[in-house]
């Protein structure tokens, strides 16, 4: 979109004049490719055993979010989540049940993801 500026101003950046007139905007927040590459990783495992099947990237301004579902239509088994203003306090990162309870919180992505390492993952071979 267009930006209306100043034309004393038009030679700053976004940040430097969004400084000079006091409202800073915080840029959105995403998985990186490391991140991506991670939970993507343990995505493919758990399709393997047909353990899940679809899964949803959603982004708002504060969090991101991986969803993991079953089938298309349910609600999501795991959501994955990234907000950076809980890394000091809780950890950025936090796997939540389909009813929203907290499974596991954490300052790093692989201390989180071991939650789905667990013995409870494992399918039984008949």
């Amino acid at each position: 979109m267009s930006e209306v500026v100043s034309f004393n101003d038009h030679h700053l950046t976004r940040s430097a004049r969004d400084a000079r007139s006091g409202t800073s905007q915080q840029p959105p927040v995403f998985f990186n490719r490391v991140e991506l590459s991670q939970i993507l990783q343990v995505y493919g495992r758990m399709v393997a055993k047909a353990e899940w099947r679809d899964y949803a990237i959603g982004q708002d301004k504060t969090s991101c979010i991986f969803a993991i579902f079953h089938r298309t239509a349910d609600r999501p088994l795991f959501r994955i989540y990234k907000e950076p203003r809980l890394a000091a306090k809780q950890g950025a990162y936090s796997v939540l049940s389909q009813n929203g309870r907290v499974l596991k919180r954490g300052k790093t992505l692989s201390q989180v993801l071991k939650i789905f390492d667990r013995k409870r993952f494992d399918t039984i071979d008949d």
